[in-house]
């Protein structure tokens, strides 16, 4: 979990960072968790400002992964958490004692990416971060897309028929083949090399290995696959790449590039970039939803 205080401008006053409790634990010790990091948060801005002031809080964004219906501020389904149909936005709200705004993390990430990041400017933009999982925001014409929370699951389109079984329930999803999780363990399963992350694959790739090469193509391949429906479908004049695969830089950009641009006709050819805010991006865009909150009432 990723915390800190904004001001208007989104100027970052203070940070906290700590580990998500995992599923095992189950839903009441997550929200339990993200309850004590809001009151850590207001604890610091009670302790900032200026001549012994402290900040006064206007507004309280939490922005979670999964399926999140924002007008009703309900965490509809997060495979990685565990819950469904949560009302977390009136649960957050009567912990805490201020009103929450709630969203979706890579939507939220995409708003902070053109407010202060690397699509400033753009009007029809996607924003996908790689990490654990896969998931991405597609912002049309100046609009975000939501559809009731559930647009931007492409991690979840089937890239290999009857491929790797999926926590969704699917078979050769995308998150199966390119998320930093499945590459490490493909990694070590082709290979026999054991591996923490996605981060170690890449060593050995620049080592010239070739079961990293062969798990590192497939899975830009995979991902090419992918975006090329997306351009198809939502014609971004812009893609930006964020999340912890993102941190290997070229190796992911230029060959990914190349495989989408080879994968289109007569679509709208996208520049393709590395977020500008890395891991902070949906931290960012909690604060954008606070204050466009605290605008309305």
């Amino acid at each position: 979990m990723k915390g800190a205080l904004v001001d208007r401008r989104l100027r970052v006053l203070a940070e906290l960072r700590r580990p998500t409790p995992p599923r095992s634990q189950g839903t009441a010790a997550i929200v339990d968790a993200i309850a004590a990091a809001l009151a850590d948060l207001a604890s610091l801005a009670a302790q900032s400002g200026h001549d012994g002031e402290g900040l006064i809080v206007r507004g309280t964004g939490v922005v979670v992964p999964g399926i999140v219906d924002e007008p009703t501020g309900r965490a509809v389904y997060s495979e990685n958490l565990g819950w469904r149909d949560l009302p977390l936005a009136e649960i957050l709200t009567e912990r805490t004692g201020t009103p929450i705004a709630l969203g979706h993390d890579v939507r939220s990430g995409a708003l902070a990416e053109m407010a202060r990041g690397a699509a400033r400017g753009a009007k029809d933009m996607m924003f996908m971060p790689i990490g654990t999982g896969i998931s991405c925001a597609a912002i049309c014409d100046g609009h975000l897309i939501s559809s009731g929370g559930y647009a931007g699951e492409i991690g979840h389109l089937t890239l290999e028929p009857g491929g790797d079984p999926c926590p969704c329930g699917a078979n050769g999803c995308l998150e199966t083949v390119a998320s930093a999780a499945s590459i490490a363990s493909r990694f070590a399963a082709r290979s026999g090399h054991p591996v923490s992350g996605a981060a170690e694959v890449v060593e050995w790739l620049d080592k010239g290995d070739p079961d990293a090469r062969a798990v590192w193509d497939e899975a830009i391949a995979a991902l090419a696959g992918a975006l090329s429906m997306a351009v198809t479908l939502f014609a971004p004049e812009l893609i930006v790449i964020g999340g912890g695969l993102a941190e290997s830089g070229d190796r992911l950009l230029i060959p990914l590039n190349e495989a989408l641009l080879q994968r289109l006709t007569f679509q709208r050819r996208p520049r393709l970039v590395r977020a500008a805010l890395g891991d902070g991006a949906g931290c960012l865009g909690a604060g954008i939803l606070a204050w466009s909150q605290s605008a309305t009432t």
